[in-house]
């Protein structure tokens, strides 16, 4: 850079805090990633004492993100998607998935960590016949999201509306409700909305949390599942409805376990 601000990439690594945890960074460590730090991982090592069942709720979130997707771009013909507050990217990634069932699709992710802006370049690989970019913005400002994504999508055709795991991090369940809405008003009749996010109705995974929030992390807000369903008001429901992400639309032949971890798919009449 000529003008002497840094570098895209710099500018993101200056912005990183490595003192204290990050659920993004201790998602990925559960995952099995290697986008993290030592915080990120004593922190997700104290979380899971507390709640055993952590991984295996992480892991769930991914083989929902990977059905869900598979079934929305598959079966259900959807070639835009607006996947908001993606993390950092591990294996199976929404654009891989879509873009596995029709290489033509089109996927923006929209973040405002600065790790995964850092790791934005390997969000972009994209096939040739489809598109996949990145947009550094805050879920609080949806507009903005929805400003920067019309440049790629084009929201007078169906568009699947992603929020996976993200509403908890808003903390005022008015603002996030406003925020929900305010994306599915921008999209078109026939378009869908897929999320998911962690339930307070295990003690265990409340006191985890708790934990977790009282290091100085950004907190993450466990909801009921009546506020979780709130989200879907004026939708329409796909089969199986809101459940437990292990028992929505699973493998045949498999026999999985319910988490505390609640999503469901619905369309936009």
């Amino acid at each position: 850079m000529t003008d002497g601000r840094p570098a895209p990439d710099q500018e993101a690594l200056s912005r990183i805090d490595t003192t204290v945890p990050h659920s993004a960074r201790i998602w990925n460590y559960w995952m099995g990633g290697k986008d993290n730090y030592e915080v990120d991982r004593l922190a997700g090592d104290a979380y899971r004492e507390t709640a055993p069942n952590i991984e295996t709720m992480a892991r769930a979130s991914r083989q929902y993100l990977i059905r869900t997707v598979t079934f929305v771009a598959g079966e259900l013909g959807i070639r835009q998607f607006l996947d908001i507050g993606t993390g950092l990217p591990t294996y199976d990634n929404t654009h891989q998935v879509a873009q596995r069932m029709a290489p033509e699709s089109r996927i923006v992710y929209a973040d405002n960590d600065p790790l995964v802006l850092r790791h934005a370049q390997a969000l972009l690989t994209s096939t040739p016949e489809g598109i996949t970019e990145y947009v550094d913005a805050d879920l609080h400002e949806p507009e903005k999201i929805l400003e920067a994504a019309g440049r790629i999508l084009d929201f007078d055709q169906p568009v699947a509306l992603m929020l996976m795991g993200i509403l908890g991090h808003i903390q005022d369940y008015e603002e996030a409700q406003s925020i929900v809405r305010r994306l599915q008003a921008a999209l078109c009749p026939g378009s869908y909305f897929v999320h998911y996010d962690s339930t307070d109705t295990d003690e265990e995974l409340k006191r985890a949390q708790q934990g977790y929030d009282d290091t100085g992390a950004i907190p993450y807000v466990l909801r009921s599942p009546e506020q979780i369903a709130a989200y879907y008001e004026g939708l329409e429901l796909l089969e199986p409805g809101i459940v437990s992400c292990p028992l929505w639309r699973p493998e045949p032949g498999t026999t999985p376990k319910p988490t505390d971890v609640y999503g469901g798919v619905a369309r936009k009449p």
